[in-house]
């Protein structure tokens, strides 16, 4: 049986989004990645200067709803947010935090798979924050052309996931620095040990070089990494 610690989740099997890891799932990244303020904060910068009006903005893999919120906030009812999860705690906490904009129409959190499916609509930002590194490498090919079809010229992409080193000493490096970033955030040991367990086979992380050219082979010209730190990177991919 799993158990939770003080700190945060503590898996005892293969890694599920389940109601433990969504009560602490906002601060289990914020003490798992390096950057993880700055990086939030540079994709909503980011998606505010592409979103347009009575256009929607979709967040692929939304959890909680965090890459959303501050979209909602400012932009309010000038667009249509559509947040998409299949993990039924997630789509209860983020129907739960934006309940009223729901009631409302301007958010809706769908159910939906992206191994067969992408919300219909014509968005001019479409985020995908740490989610694709969960889905199955030949699925990714297809997702990301599934967005770049729903965005309009000129609409971005934005992309973050974890990557892996160029070679293999820079990636062992990168993955030491960031092991030890967590034991200075305060997990133990264990708690490291037992969470790299139960991710192995779940988060596929590939090359940064990898990312990118599947975004070039999806039709975007315009590729740039905003953000990198470690074994993490953001890149924006503008129609």
């Amino acid at each position: 049986m799993e158990e939770a610690t003080s700190l945060g989740h503590l898996p005892g099997g293969r890694w599920a989004f389940d109601e433990k890891v969504t009560a602490c799932f906002d601060d289990m990244l914020a003490r798992s990645i390096p950057g993880y303020a700055v990086m939030r904060e540079t994709v909503a910068a980011l998606a505010l200067r592409h979103a347009r009006p009575d256009t929607a903005i979709v967040d692929l893999g939304c959890s909680r709803g965090e890459a959303l919120a501050p979209l909602v906030e400012k932009l309010g009812g000038r667009n249509r947010f559509i947040g998409v999860e299949v993990s039924e705690p997630m789509l209860a906490a983020a129907r739960g935090r934006f309940a009223d904009h729901i009631r409302f129409g301007v958010v809706e959190i769908v159910e939906l798979d992206l191994r067969g499916a992408f919300p219909e609509c014509r968005a001019s930002v479409v985020m995908s924050v740490l989610t694709l590194q969960f889905t199955p490498i030949e699925y990714r090919l297809d997702i990301v052309g599934r967005a770049f079809d729903a965005l309009e010229p000129g609409g971005a992409l934005i992309l973050v996931e974890k990557v892996l080193g160029s070679g293999p000493g820079t990636n062992r490096l990168f993955v030491e620095e960031y092991l030890a970033l967590k034991e200075r955030n305060g997990y133990s040991r264990e708690e490291i040990d037992r969470k790299r367990f139960s991710l192995e086979g779940v988060l596929v992380p590939v090359t940064a070089a990898w990312n990118e050219d599947m975004l070039r082979g999806c039709g975007f010209r315009s590729v740039d990494c905003f953000w990198r730190l470690l074994n993490f990177a953001g890149w924006i991919a503008v129609k």
